[in-house]
């Protein structure tokens, strides 16, 4: 058995939302390692608690109680500015919706994660210039998102999420805006990633797109029902 730690480790994790003075657990808790270089795929009804899973492997929300500990860190004793950096650096993030800026263009959209690092205007540029031709999208930089379809879309996020290069993909339901075609597309882009040697953590309600994925980890009422 390798000494090696998991990539992500979850220890007893729980949430609990307040609202009014009313408490709701949403995660129960969840014990879970995950491996660099795994594709795990999360499902499970709508209120089991998968997205609140995400977002904490994610650092976008922090647990209740628990450890979560990420590439060796313990985040529960990592600030808020170092969450930040985190997620500005080494984690890319893919959602159902898009999440691109409309007001500016998809080549801006991809330059955004490399401004906020403070990457020269000329290397920003070269680098989401080489991302969209990857994606096929390079045909689109100058174009407004409002103005490319829900599939090319896509694919600019995933161009958006790659731009720090970062170790793990974390993606929240990146087929549940597309049809058939674009849904195969967009997980031949994940699995091509994921062959690249990328950790990606995704949520979906489809079991169809599961089938290259190391593990499908189930979830029902904020517990976890299967790890296979």
């Amino acid at each position: 058995m390798s000494s090696i730690p998991a990539l992500i480790e979850l220890k007893e994790i729980k949430k609990t939302y307040l609202v009014g003075r009313s408490e709701y657990p949403v995660l129960k808790g969840i014990d879970l390692e995950i491996e660099e270089g795994e594709f795990v795929a999360l499902m499970g009804p709508s209120g089991s608690g998968k997205s609140t899973l995400l977002n904490i492997i994610g650092c976008l929300d922090r647990p209740t109680s628990g450890r979560f500990v990420l590439q060796g860190k313990d985040i529960s004793r990592t600030s808020d500015q170092e969450l930040a950096r985190i997620r500005r650096e080494e984690l890319g993030f893919i959602f159902q919706t898009f999440n691109l800026i409309a007001r500016i263009s998809v080549q801006q959209n991809v330059e955004i994660p490399l401004m906020l690092r403070g990457i020269s205007r000329r290397e920003r540029r070269e680098r989401a210039t080489k991302l969209l031709e990857s994606l096929n999208v390079a045909h689109r930089a100058e174009f407004g998102p409002q103005n490319i379809s829900g599939g090319e879309r896509q694919r600019v996020a995933i161009a958006r999420a790659l731009a720090n290069d970062p170790r793990i993909i974390i993606a929240d339901e990146p087929t549940g805006n597309l049809d058939l075609k674009n849904s195969s597309e967009v997980m031949k882009i994940l699995n091509r990633l994921h062959g690249g040697g990328r950790t990606i953590i995704m949520v979906t309600h489809n079991p169809e797109i599961t089938g290259n994925c190391s593990r499908v980890i189930r979830l029902r009422d904020g517990r976890l029902m299967e790890n296979a």
